[in-house]
């Protein structure tokens, strides 16, 4: 399967960087060709200028300014998202990925607003890798926005066709050791059993 996975961190050290590193371990391991892109290495813009906004809904004269990013999202049969939560959201660069790439034309399709069409039906597979720094009741109050965002809002997106997963380690940082190299082996295993 062609995996887009999209990483956004920018500690190379971070708990978050050895997850993403299981992923794509595990995910080449088990014969997908994986396409890895780290948000913060390829310095994206997560800036949507008034340029972009005013030109939003022209499309296909929307892609321009983010099409290599649109190009690797329509190879993609899964995509594989990892990040942290922070404030309970994503991080800005990773909503900035949202608001950019995930677009008319790309991710649905507004010609009709009366009834938008998902777009992005090509996907089979969604997975999300997640950290939280607050335990999961914390989460859940809040509304947990990360888990909504993939579980319902890109699923959506696919025409509610994609098999999605969600790998969430909370209140990780009172963790021990032992628990977060059992959730990294978790995360290893879903990626290695990943179709």
């Amino acid at each position: 399967m062609r995996v887009l996975v999209i990483y956004c961190h920018p500690v190379e050290t971070s708990y978050q960087a050895a997850l993403h590193t299981e992923v794509v371990l595990n995910l080449r391991s088990a014969g997908h060709e994986v396409d890895d892109c780290d948000l913060y290495a390829e310095d994206f813009n997560p800036v949507l200028s008034r340029e972009e906004r005013l030109g939003y809904h022209e499309v296909p004269g929307n892609r321009v300014p983010v099409q290599g990013y649109v190009d690797r999202l329509l190879w993609a049969e899964a995509v594989v998202f990892c990040f942290p939560t922070w404030c309970f959201g994503m991080p800005a660069m990773l909503k900035g990925f949202f608001d950019r790439v995930l677009m008319p034309g790309v991710a649905f399709d507004i010609s009709d607003p009366q009834h938008v069409k998902s777009a992005l039906t090509h996907l089979k597979r969604i997975s999300a890798v997640v950290t939280y720094g607050r335990p999961r009741w914390t989460a859940l109050l809040m509304g947990d926005p990360p888990r909504k965002s993939v579980t319902r809002y890109l699923r959506l997106l696919t025409g509610g066709k994609a098999r999605v997963d969600y790998h969430a380690c909370y209140h990780m940082n009172v963790a021990t050791p032992r628990r977060l190299e059992a959730f990294k082996a978790r995360v290893g295993d879903a990626m290695a059993r990943f179709a």
